[in-house]
């Protein structure tokens, strides 16, 4: 019992909520981000035990064309929004079943990375129940906000995606 009250007094994990989730019998689309990246997984749960079906990291991103002096933004908001686009599109491919968008233990603020990745799921055609004005403008999706414009990189990463 001593690991489930730690895990709650670290602020890792919300029991009650996780209860109501895995009751539910519905699959997961999770989103969490470290100190690095932004990840998206796609999860099963049978008998308390969670299973990734399909999971994406931005750190992938380097190798579809992320170039390296972006290599600190990977858990900027164009990453999560084409993490979110990337696991929508490998969703809707292998035909899952819609699921329950699960931030975690991440603060629900509009506009923030972890819309953007909803909004990236959205984009790539899968169905969520969600109201459009809590996702990120444009402008900030493509990175034009930041220091250095991340616009044209943003482009051509994504219809590399799109050809895949």
């Amino acid at each position: 019992m001593r690991v489930l009250k730690r895990r709650r007094e670290e602020g890792k994990t919300d029991y009650l909520k996780r209860l109501k989730l895995l009751k539910s019998g519905v699959p997961r689309i999770v989103f969490r981000k470290t100190n690095r990246y932004a990840i998206g997984q796609y999860i099963i749960s049978k008998e308390t035990k969670d299973f990734a079906e399909i999971g994406v990291s931005s750190k992938q991103f380097l190798k579809k064309g992320w170039p390296k002096e972006f290599a600190g933004s990977l858990k900027s908001i164009p990453a999560s929004y084409l993490v979110g686009f990337d696991l929508g599109r490998k969703i809707v491919k292998g035909e899952k079943k819609t699921s329950i968008v699960d931030f975690g233990m991440i603060r629900n603020i509009h506009k923030a990375k972890s819309f953007a990745f909803l909004k990236g799921l959205v984009d790539a055609g899968v169905k969520i129940k969600c109201d459009k004005e809590t996702f990120p403008e444009d402008e900030r999706i493509k990175g034009k906000h930041l220091k250095n414009d991340f616009s044209k990189f943003f482009e051509k990463i994504k219809s590399t995606m799109e050809k895949e």
